[in-house]
């Protein structure tokens, strides 16, 4: 058997990102889709999402600034859990006391994980606008001006965030496509001809565009997506159906614009809204299609990439063999595992063959001794 040799990490932010890039071919075939279908999959980095790539970032950085202080400094960051399970896992290794302030909507898993890398947390009303003093982000404000040494990061506005995805993220989906040759049975361009993700802060969408388009191929289509009830989406109108509306998915859109992200159409070309609903039937698709246990937000990109291709521009990437379009995949099912949604999904119950015939042998008595042979 074949393997590639890694050499031994120092630590486990050593084992941030250098994440696969998957094909998505049962989905593709669904879908009628000639194009490569290919997944970021950004769970398998060492605190669980592509959210680890900013944690470490940042507090690498804030370190050679003299920002922090061993033994003193206290992180303290308002976030949907990811990040912050990134910098708990951060200063658990560099030996930081941290703070994180969430919204109640967001997993009780990620709460737990955050404390058991060390972290205190702390739960903000969902309804509260992101400027409000009782938020997420308000809160950590006050934590911040009242703790001694108190240092917020800052994810929404840390230049550091989509530097992480240029310098990273996307040199290494560039590295995946040019290093995979083109084939008579996997034709390929050569190039990532497009880019799916979606936004949250927006350092992820912005910083991968920024590398591909930068270095790599300038007529690279970006698509980002957002959840219906967000305003993230260019134009604005795209915003006004369900405006203000919850919505389940985690980790993706906000009530307010990040600093850190562009929406500039020469970095995102395209926006395309998504519902809860479509989100987590892609969940669904790539977990019993393509065995891949994703979060939900992981869904919010598939079918919102699956929407684009119904347009002009998606159809006629669709429509061509070998184009490569990328879909970047946040994280994984295990924050989510108590969440209502994934319950459904998980014991959802689906007709048959084989269903039905082990409900008709299990029917019927069983008279036969077991034989130690047949086991």
């Amino acid at each position: 058997m074949e393997f590639t040799p890694r050499r031994i990490l120092d630590n486990a932010l050593d084992a941030v990102g250098n994440t696969p890039l998957i094909r998505l071919d049962k989905i593709a075939a669904d879908h009628g889709l000639k194009c490569n279908l290919l997944g970021k999959l950004e769970f398998v980095s060492a605190g669980g999402s592509v959210k680890d790539r900013i944690a470490k970032a940042m507090v690498l950085a804030a370190e050679k600034e003299g920002k922090l202080i061993p033994g003193k400094s206290v992180v303290i960051e308002p976030t949907s859990g990811n990040t912050g399970i990134g910098l708990a896992m951060a200063c658990a290794i560099k030996g930081y006391s941290v703070v994180i302030t969430m919204p109640k909507k967001m997993s009780l898993e990620k709460e737990a994980l955050l404390r058991a890398l060390g972290a205190q947390v702390i739960r903000t009303p969902d309804e509260e606008p992101w400027n409000s003093p009782r938020s997420h982000i308000g809160v950590a404000c006050r934590l911040q001006r009242e703790i001694e040494y108190g240092v917020i990061l800052d994810q929404y506005r840390n230049v550091n965030n989509p530097l992480a995805h240029e310098y990273t993220t996307g040199p290494e989906i560039i590295a995946s496509v040019i290093s995979t040759p083109s084939t008579h049975t996997r034709p390929s361009s050569m190039k990532v001809d497009a880019f799916v993700a979606g936004a949250g802060t927006g350092g992820t969408i912005t910083g991968v565009s920024r590398a591909l388009k930068k270095t790599h191929n300038a007529d690279c289509i970006v698509v980002g997506i957002d959840p219906i009830g967000s305003i993230l989406a260019v134009p604005n109108n795209l915003n006004t159906s369900g405006e203000g509306n919850p919505y389940v998915v985690e980790g993706i859109g906000y009530d307010f614009i990040p600093d850190v992200l562009s929406r500039d159409e020469a970095d995102v070309n395209h926006w395309v809204k998504t519902s809860d609903d479509e989100a987590f039937k892609a969940v669904q698709a790539l977990m019993r299609k393509e065995g891949l246990l994703v979060g939900g937000s992981s869904g919010s990109a598939l079918s919102g990439a699956l929407a684009w291709f119904k347009t002009e521009q998606g159809r006629r990437v669709a429509g061509t063999e070998g184009l490569n379009v990328v879909v970047l995949l946040p994280d994984g099912i295990r924050n989510y595992m108590s969440k209502e949604w994934f319950l459904k999904n998980a014991f959802q119950t689906e007709h048959s063959d084989l269903a039905t015939r082990i409900s008709g042998i299990l029917a019927q008595e069983e008279i036969m001794p077991v034989q130690q042979a047949n086991l």
